[in-house]
């Protein structure tokens, strides 16, 4: 029996399950049976949890195994490779008791599970065709057979899978409906100028099938312009056919001629420009050159995949003898049957391209026609992945779509387009979800909160703990309120002190009595002056997984230019055009250190810049040199080399230095920021003037400018007499100083 995949959006997947349950009965419609087997990583911590190992120890011997689940490795196998496996078998008889184990169970059944998105559906109930198995995290029944051997057992299968891409693209559709734009996804024009021209600069971030680096580069080539050639990229786009690439761009564009193999295959190939790329092109050939019926044709498709010689040479012989009845030389024949077995081996049904290449034009219909929609609804389907978010903020930030930060009284739970701008998630913070934010919504309803003391008052404190409230502090989302982030993360407490107060007052009755609901009335938090900029940021990197409002680098932006420093995107784009190096700058955000097979470290730095996040290999000296430098948080100055692999550019560390150290050798002095509130601390006591006073280092090279910012908006300029210590150092605890906003070379 032939098996069926279906897609549906993701979020209604269960209702066609249940759909075919009510249809064809609970004891006929089941899901499918998968065994989960002891790889060697998995059968390394189950035994050496039997056997009572340390669990940092056997942890530690797990990760040498290299991790690849497309093609995992065996434990024999990585034994023999990794020598650190080897020694600590030799040097302790439990280890290597453990792997002697290990070894013997490893590929064993370990646990029974269920099928991602297997149905089998039958004539009659189920218990009398196949055993069953109840599995207990779902209340379907389940096969006992695994998905190999439910078709032999007279089972049609259907995969009903969720794609979140048509997700995405209800998503959008719902939000342009919101705002009283309806769209019909199935009434846009398939000849959108807009579409293909997007489509033609490569520029397919969130486009399905067509976001990879090599999906990017063969549509520059091909520049579409129809739905055919989007479906042709589809089919042709995989290991075997990829080679045809060239040659369809080629005969497109007119730099060369389509090639058929007889005059009387033009008709069929002309769309293709010559290219045999579909399977039912076979079928047409076998049809018109040698008179097969399209039931015979299937049967010539089928037998050509499978590849078996007696079949092959009858069908051979059939095609020969149809193709001479109709005129074609016996040679010519014989040269087109081999060209078309070598077609089918991996020709793809266009059926099939042409769906996904439908799904495919309309997300870029979709982003090339709404952009900001677009981008809204790919982010709310992401919004547990940091990375995903990251790219599509940085898509937004390229195409001039405003990414507003969270905002209490503004953000949804989801991603929300408000006045042109994607509004940041609440549930999309670290640390707050979906029910959280959902009780911030709630407690919200018409009336936005008037201030930091009406909302401890509105909220359930039950809803909300104070790691919550610290991520959305950290990510801004009270800035409207309070745009004093320190005196917030300060008076986390007597916020929810206030909260809970208010709920048991409420709870009494004592509310009302003493006129506690009063909105009002205000929050005493402490008195603190503003966070610096680096502090704000890592903060703000915490809460959110990127820097949304700014970056610690924008404090250097002017020096960085002025200094040739070029941003990872322009450098990504050089070494794809040629170049090997480049300056860059970056703040690290993390440091992974591996072992190589010979026994020395290498670095793996996790690095951002205002362009993007990105890796860099550092290598074992370099490590052992630098190792106080790298402390996450730290701005640091990078002489890097760059190769394209593949798709990627992988970068390396050739040098590498504290960033304000390497920037101070062309500054003349600092411009030091501070608000007027810091000036008002220093009069009740806190005294930063002071604490900024004694950092100030006179004797160095360089002059300093102080910037007081005023409450009404205005800004007090003054330049200090002397000259002083401007280098890395000073920068660092300049910046650490409460009250100081920004410290900017110049």
């Amino acid at each position: 029996m032939p098996d069926f995949d279906i897609d549906f959006c993701q979020d209604r997947r269960d209702e066609v399950i249940q759909y075919v349950v009510n249809r064809y009965g609970g004891d006929r419609v089941a899901q499918i049976i998968t065994f989960g087997t002891l790889l060697a990583r998995g059968v390394m911590r189950d035994v050496g949890r039997v056997l009572g190992l340390r669990y940092g120890e056997v942890d530690r011997l797990t990760k040498l195994v290299p991790n690849n689940p497309a093609n995992p490795i065996t434990l024999e196998k990585a034994i023999a490779e990794e020598p650190q496996l080897r020694a600590a078998a030799e040097e302790s008889e439990s280890i290597g008791r453990m792997l002697d184990i290990a070894q013997k169970l490893e590929g064993l059944y370990r646990h029974a599970s269920t099928h991602a998105a297997g149905i089998v559906i039958g004539d009659r109930p189920l218990s009398e065709l196949v055993p069953l198995y109840r599995d207990p995290k779902s209340e379907m029944p389940v096969t006992q057979f695994n998905m190999k051997w439910v078709e032999p057992a007279g089972l049609v299968k259907f995969d009903f899978l969720g794609l979140k891409t048509l997700t995405v693209l209800q998503g959008a559709v719902k939000i342009l409906s919101d705002q009283g734009r309806p769209l019909d996804l199935l009434s846009i024009p398939l000849d959108d100028a807009k579409s293909y021209a997007m489509l033609s600069r490569g520029e397919t971030v969130g486009v399905f099938q067509v976001e990879s680096g090599g999906m990017r580069r063969a549509l520059v080539d091909m520049r579409p312009d129809r739905i055919e050639d989007i479906i042709a990229l589809v089919a042709l786009y995989r290991p075997g056919p990829m080679a045809n690439i060239p040659v369809y761009c080629d005969v497109k564009h007119g730099r060369a001629k389509a090639d058929y193999p007889h005059p009387i295959l033009e008709p069929i190939l002309a769309e293709t420009f010559g290219v045999i790329v579909y399977q039912e092109q076979v079928m047409q050939i076998a049809k018109v050159m040698a008179s097969y019926s399209l039931g015979e044709a299937d049967l010539l498709r089928r037998a050509m995949g499978k590849k078996i010689k007696a079949e092959m040479d009858a069908q051979r012989a059939r095609f020969v003898e149809g193709a001479v009845a109709n005129g074609i030389k016996a040679a010519d024949s014989e040269s087109i049957f081999d060209l078309l077995a070598k077609f089918a081996d991996y020709g793809f049904n266009k059926s099939h391209a042409a769906a996904y290449a439908l799904v495919s034009y309309q997300t870029a219909y979709m982003k090339a026609n709404y952009p900001t929609e677009f981008l809204a609804s790919s982010m709310s389907l992401e919004i547990s992945n940091t990375d995903k978010l990251a790219e599509f903020r940085r898509e937004a930030a390229r195409l001039g779509i405003k990414v507003e930060p969270p905002d209490v009284n503004r953000s949804g739970v989801a991603f929300e387009v408000k006045d042109g701008a994607i509004l940041y998630a609440l549930a999309a913070v670290k640390g707050v979800g979906v029910e959280a934010a959902r009780a911030i919504l709630h407690a919200r309803g018409d009336k936005p909160f008037a201030s930091m003391a009406d909302f401890a008052r509105r909220i359930d404190p039950k809803a909300l703990n104070k790691r919550t409230l610290e991520q959305l502090v950290g990510a801004g989302a009270f800035d409207a309120l309070e745009p004093n982030r320190a005196r917030l993360f300060a008076g986390l407490d007597l916020i929810l002190a206030e909260a809970s107060a208010h709920e048991n007052a409420q709870a009494t009755g004592q509310g009302a009595l003493f006129g506690l609901t009063d909105a009002g009335s205000s929050l005493q938090l402490p008195e603190l002056p503003p966070m610096n900029l680096p502090e704000r940021m890592k903060r703000e990197h915490l809460a959110v997984g990127f820097y949304l409002s700014g970056h610690p680098l924008d404090q250097y932006a002017a020096l960085l230019e002025r200094a040739g420093v070029q941003d990872l995107t322009r450098f990504q784009e050089a070494v794809r055009n040629g170049a090997t190096h480049a300056r860059l700058a970056g703040t690290l955000l993390d440091m992974d250190i591996r072992r190589t097979r010979t026994g020395s470290k290498i670095a793996i730095l996790s690095l951002s810049d205002r362009s993007g996040q990105f890796e860099a290999m550092l290598f074992s000296e370099m490590l052992a040199r630098h190792r106080n430098l790298l402390e996450p948080g730290q701005p640091l100055f990078l002489a890097m080399a760059g190769n394209v692999d593949g798709e990627d550019v992988r970068l390396r560390v050739l040098e590498v230095e504290d960033l304000a150290t390497a920037l101070a050798r062309s500054q003349r002095g600092l411009r030091i920021v501070l608000s007027e509130q810091s000036t008002a601390s220093a009069r009740n006591g806190a005294e930063p003037l002071a604490v900024l006073r004694s950092a100030l280092k006179p004797g160095g090279e360089g002059r300093v400018e102080l910037r007081l910012r005023m409450n009404d908006g205005g800004e007090v300029h003054m330049r200090l007499p002397g000259r002083y210590d401007v280098s890395g150092p000073a920068v660092a605890a300049l910046s650490a100083i409460g009250g100081v906003l920004e410290v900017n070379p110049f």
